[in-house]
C-alpha cells in the first residue's frame, strides 16, 4: 500500500503541473519536495497547499491527516487555597476544519490559560 507521499508524488505527476512550479510558489526546494514524496505521514497544511496549487481535494485521499482538536474549555478559580484542589472539565469540541483558525484558537486558550495561571500565583503568592 502506497503510503502518503507516494500518494502526493503520484497525483503531483497525474496534475501535469511541474514540481519547479510548486517548489516556486511555496518557496521551498526541490531536494526538499523529493524528501517529502518519501515520507508515509505528511503535514495537512503542506498536502493542502500542494492541492491548491494543482487543484486537487487530498480529503479523500489523506483522512488521517486531519487531526481532531480536543481543546479546552477555561476554568473559573474561585476560594483558592494552599490546600485546595481545583478540576477542570475537559470538553470536546468540534472546532473549524482550517488549520490556520484551529492554530489561532489554540492560541487564544493559550494565553487566556496564561493569564488565568498569572491571577492564580498572584492570589496564592502576592505580588513581589
Amino acid at each position: 500500500m502506497p503510503h502518503q507521499g507516494e500518494i502526493l508524488q503520484e497525483t503531483i505527476k497525474n496534475s501535469g503541473i511541474s514540481i519547479t512550479r510548486i517548489v516556486d510558489e511555496l518557496g521551498i526546494t526541490r531536494p526538499t519536495i523529493y524528501r517529502k514524496f518519501k515520507d508515509e505521514t505528511l503535514d495537512y497544511a503542506f498536502v493542502k497547499r500542494i492541492g491548491d496549487i494543482i487543484g486537487h481535494d487530498f480529503s479523500g485521499d489523506f483522512t488521517s491527516l486531519q487531526q481532531t482538536v480536543l481543546p479546552f474549555t477555561p476554568v473559573t478559580v474561585t476560594n483558592v487555597g494552599v490546600n485546595n484542589v481545583t478540576r477542570a472539565s475537559m470538553a470536546l469540541q468540534v472546532t473549524d476544519s482550517d488549520p490556520v483558525k484551529q492554530l489561532t484558537a489554540l492560541q487564544n486558550k493559550y494565553i487566556a490559560l496564561l493569564e488565568a495561571y498569572n491571577d492564580l500565583l498572584l492570589k496564592v503568592y502576592g505580588p513581589k
